[in-house]
């Protein structure tokens, strides 16, 4: 049974293994200033085990963005990430957020609308 935690600030080795996984990458060198800022951040866990992440961004006001959703491979196709969505849209309607936006690759148009995101025009610039 996979629980969905709110906030649980997952030790760094946690989350860079779930990282690793996801985005086969090492990511920050701390993922703890970034928990510690978020309006929230959801984890899903098998047990002890992370098996999916998301973190809410926001500005300290009306917005608030999804960041970083991602499940491992395993635990893919059983509903996780969209259980996380969902929390992290509740975890951010209960701290008054008025707008909660999200970027995504085309390829996941489908999720986020079936999470109930509707298209934007937005913009994005490379800084590196």
């Amino acid at each position: 049974m996979i629980n969905i935690v709110s906030n649980p600030f997952p030790p760094d080795e946690t989350l860079r293994a779930l990282w690793l996984a996801a985005w086969g990458e090492a990511g920050p060198a701390s993922f703890q200033p970034i928990l510690e800022r978020s309006l929230a951040h959801i984890g899903a866990y098998d047990g002890a085990l992370l098996v999916g992440f998301v973190n809410v961004a926001w500005d300290g006001g009306s917005h608030a963005f999804i960041l970083d959703t991602c499940v491992a491979g395993d635990y893919q196709r059983r509903g996780i990430a969209t259980r996380l969505v969902a929390a992290a849209v509740e975890a951010a309607r209960a701290r008054g957020v008025r707008w909660l936006h999200v970027d995504f690759e085309p390829r996941l148009d489908g999720f986020y609308r079936g999470c109930g995101f509707g298209p934007t025009a937005a913009g994005l610039m490379a800084l590196d």
